[in-house]
């Protein structure tokens, strides 16, 4: 396994060499610093911990001071480990967009837009009850009957209600790498991404 820290930086759509138009994400992916290096004599697994964006010295702890100081490197905002990394680095060195090739498949993982708390049409896909008729006052969005009758007299686990929406770590598979910009540390992978313009998202292979 390989793969590094990015920034989704918004969408675009580029042409293939046959002229068809493809949609495509813009991700800034590094440059990343590795921190730490984690052993399986040591830690118990394998893996390899990198950092990205730079953070100001005054909102940086001793602790996480003394941790980039190790790692020649100044203060640094975020921190992931990946593990079992297919490549052989040590610590201070740097990780940049040429680990990945165009035409390589990728995952993202990202977080989701959050919409807060949200009722079953937007959450679910309800229909609502559609057409107002005699009786049926501001009911159009909402959800209807829920529980059983005296049988079981209560509401079952799992029914669709309304709650917290998005704001979820999702993982999209199979993006194809469809270009890169090495002078600006672009990747434009096609599709989407989750996560909202300048979220962090992380790309591996």
């Amino acid at each position: 396994m390989k793969g590094i820290i990015g920034k989704k930086i918004g969408m675009t759509s580029i042409f293939s060499p046959d002229g068809k138009q493809q949609s495509c994400t813009i991700i800034e992916a590094g440059p990343c610093v590795v921190t730490q290096i984690k052993t399986q004599d040591a830690d118990g697994y394998s893996a390899l911990q990198l950092a990205f964006g730079e953070k100001k010295e005054k909102n940086t702890t001793s602790a996480e001071k003394n941790h980039f100081a190790k790692a020649n490197t100044s203060p640094k905002k975020f921190v992931k480990e990946f593990r079992n990394y297919s490549l052989e680095k040590n610590i201070g060195e740097t990780i940049t967009t040429d680990i990945f090739a165009e035409g390589d498949k990728v995952e993202v993982v990202g977080t989701t837009k959050g919409k807060g708390f949200q009722g079953v049409v937007k959450r679910h896909g309800f229909h609502g009850v559609g057409g107002q008729s005699h009786g049926q006052h501001d009911r159009q969005r909402a959800p209807g009957s829920l529980g059983n009758s005296s049988d079981a007299s209560r509401v079952m686990k799992g029914m669709r209600m309304a709650g917290r929406m998005g704001a979820d770590r999702v993982k999209v598979k199979g993006l194809k790498v469809l270009k890169i910009f090495p002078e600006k540390n672009y990747i434009l992978v096609s599709g989407s991404v989750p996560g909202y313009n300048g979220s962090i998202v992380y790309i591996q292979k």
